[in-house]
C-alpha cells in the first residue's frame, strides 16, 4: 500500500477542474495537476504553485506510472464514457481510489461491474462526487428513510447559474439518445421529454421535464427503490425544443452535426462566472410513494459548480484520512444521507 497521502486531478484545466484545483489550494491541499495538454496543464500548475504531469488517458503505461504516487484520482475529464474505461482498470491495478464528476447513467452502470475487483484491490470507486449526484443521492436516501416501504421515487432540480462547456459538450455527445427512467428495477429507454409537469421548488414553481440523470442508476443502488424518474426545471420553450429534438434523433447522432455544435459551444463562455456561482443556489425536490403513503422533501444547496468543487474535495479528503468503504459506492452508501449537510448553506426539509 502507498503511504504518500496525495491526490491527482485529471482534466485540471477544464472549467470544473480549475475550480476544484483553485479551491484545493485555498483549503491548503497540494494535488498533482494533470491533463492531456502540456501547455494548459503547466500554466495552471505554475499559477497555483503545484506539481503537474501531462498524459493521454488512453496511454495505459503513462496512466499507471502517474497513479503509482497518489492515493486518489479525481477525474474531471469528460466525456466520461471515454475516460472511465481507461482509468478505473488502472486504478484497480495500482490500488488507487477513483472519483469523478460524471452524471452519465451508462458510466455508472459500467463501473458497477467493477465492484468486486475494487474490493479485492482494497479501494473505493465513486462516481458523481459533484452536483451530479451528491445532493440528489443524499435526498433519495433521506426520503427512503422517511418511507422505508417506498416503491416509487421522483427527483427534480432547478439550477440558476447556467452550464459549463464540458457539460454542454457531454449533452451534445448524448444528443439523440432519448431519455431514461427506472421501471420495476430495470433501466428503461424512453423518448426525449418523456414526461412534463409543474414542480414546486419552494422558491418558485417551474415546468420540469424528465432527463436521463445519474440518479436513475445511483438512487437504485442507494435505496433499492425500483421505480425512479428524474426531472429538470426548464422553460416551456426549452421543453418544446427537447420534444422537437426527439423527432430528429438520427440527425443529432450524426458525427458531422455533433462536431459543428461542439465548435459553437467551444467558442462561447467556459461556464458561469464567479458572481453567478456565489449568488445563486440550486434547489432540489423529491417524492417517494408506496401506493398508500407519500413523503416529499426539498433541499437547498450552493450553485451547482460551486457545490461540485466543495463536495469533490470533501470526499477526497475523507479518503485521504482513511474514511472510505471499499468497492463501488454512491455518496450516501459510503457516507450516509447527511453528507450533503456537511456543506455550508444547505438545508433539507420535509414538505
Amino acid at each position: 500500500m502507498k503511504t504518500k497521502s496525495n491526490f491527482l486531478i485529471y482534466g485540471a484545466y477544464g472549467y470544473t477542474g480549475e475550480l476544484i484545483s483553485e479551491l484545493a489550494v485555498k483549503n491548503g491541499l497540494k494535488p498533482i495537476l494533470a491533463g492531456r495538454n502540456v501547455e494548459k496543464t503547466q500554466a495552471l500548475a505554475n499559477k497555483l504553485g503545484l506539481k503537474w504531469i501531462a498524459f493521454e488517458a488512453k496511454d495505459k503505461t503513462a496512466v499507471k506510472l502517474a497513479l503509482q504516487n497518489v492515493d486518489v484520482l479525481l477525474n474531471c475529464a469528460g466525456p466520461f464514457t471515454q475516460t472511465v474505461k481507461e482509468f478505473v482498470p488502472a486504478c484497480i491495478a495500482t490500488k488507487t481510489h477513483y472519483l469523478d464528476i460524471t452524471g452519465e447513467i451508462d458510466v455508472f452502470e459500467y463501473v458497477k461491474t467493477q465492484d468486486q475487483a475494487a474490493k479485492e484491490a482494497g479501494i473505493m470507486i465513486m462516481l458523481g462526487v459533484g452536483f451530479d449526484v451528491v445532493p440528489s443521492d443524499c435526498l433519495s436516501k433521506f426520503l427512503k428513510d422517511e418511507l422505508p416501504t417506498a416503491t416509487h421515487l421522483e427527483l427534480a432540480f432547478m439550477g440558476l447559474g447556467g452550464v459549463s462547456q464540458g457539460t454542454a459538450l457531454t449533452m451534445v455527445e448524448n444528443a439523440g439518445e432519448g431519455g431514461m427512467i427506472r421501471e420495476k428495477g430495470k433501466i428503461k429507454k424512453v423518448k426525449t421529454a418523456y414526461e412534463v409537469r409543474t414542480i414546486d421548488y419552494g422558491v418558485k414553481k417551474m415546468t420540469s421535464v424528465t432527463i436521463p440523470w445519474g440518479d436513475v442508476s445511483t438512487a437504485f443502488h442507494s435505496t433499492e427503490i425500483p421505480n425512479i424518474k428524474v426531472f429538470m426545471a426548464q422553460p416551456p420553450k426549452a421543453i418544446k425544443a427537447m420534444e422537437v429534438s426527439g423527432y430528429f434523433s438520427l440527425v443529432l447522432k450524426n458525427d458531422f452535426v455533433k462536431s459543428f455544435i461542439k465548435k459553437k459551444i467551444k467558442a462561447g463562455e467556459k461556464g458561469p462566472n464567479e458572481e453567478k456561482r456565489n449568488s445563486n443556489n440550486s434547489y432540489l425536490w423529491g417524492k417517494v410513494m408506496d401506493g398508500i403513503n407519500t413523503v416529499e422533501a426539498r433541499l437547498i444547496t450552493p450553485e451547482g459548480y460551486k457545490l461540485t468543487s466543495i463536495t469533490s474535495l470533501l470526499i477526497t479528503e475523507k479518503i485521504l484520512n482513511g474514511d472510505f468503504k471499499i468497492g463501488y459506492q454512491t455518496p450516501s452508501s459510503a457516507y450516509s444521507k447527511n453528507l450533503i449537510l456537511e456543506v455550508e448553506d444547505t438545508e433539507m426539509t420535509v414538505v
